[in-house]
């Protein structure tokens, strides 16, 4: 008969410590998650304000005369709108969120 040999541990223990014990690294790991979290969302919020801020560049030189091309004016246009409506569907998304961890009940 052959013989049969124990397995061992199912996981190692110290991948778990931090997230049992509480201890700085994990807390200064999710302050560094919610800060890159933070740091894109804020970036996401300039990329949107420069874009309008083309696209209003845009009407107005079309406006005064400056430029004829409506393509221009256009795409302008429609990055501005597509961003604006991206970043008012993630800041609805983060409410959601927040409206849920708000309801828990411990």
């Amino acid at each position: 008969m052959s013989s049969v040999s124990a397995i061992g541990g199912i996981y190692d223990s110290s991948l778990y410590n931090n997230l049992i014990t509480g201890t700085k690294a994990a807390k200064e790991n999710n302050n560094a998650s919610f800060e890159s979290l933070f740091e894109s969302a804020k970036t996401m919020i300039h990329e949107t304000n420069s874009l309008t801020n083309a696209a209003e560049e845009q009407e107005i030189n079309y406006a005064m005369g400056l430029s004829t091309n409506t393509h221009d004016l256009q795409v302008a246009q429609q990055k501005a709108n597509i961003s604006l409506q991206y970043t008012v569907a993630v800041r609805n998304t983060v409410m959601d969120a927040y409206k849920e961890i708000m309801n828990l009940q411990f």
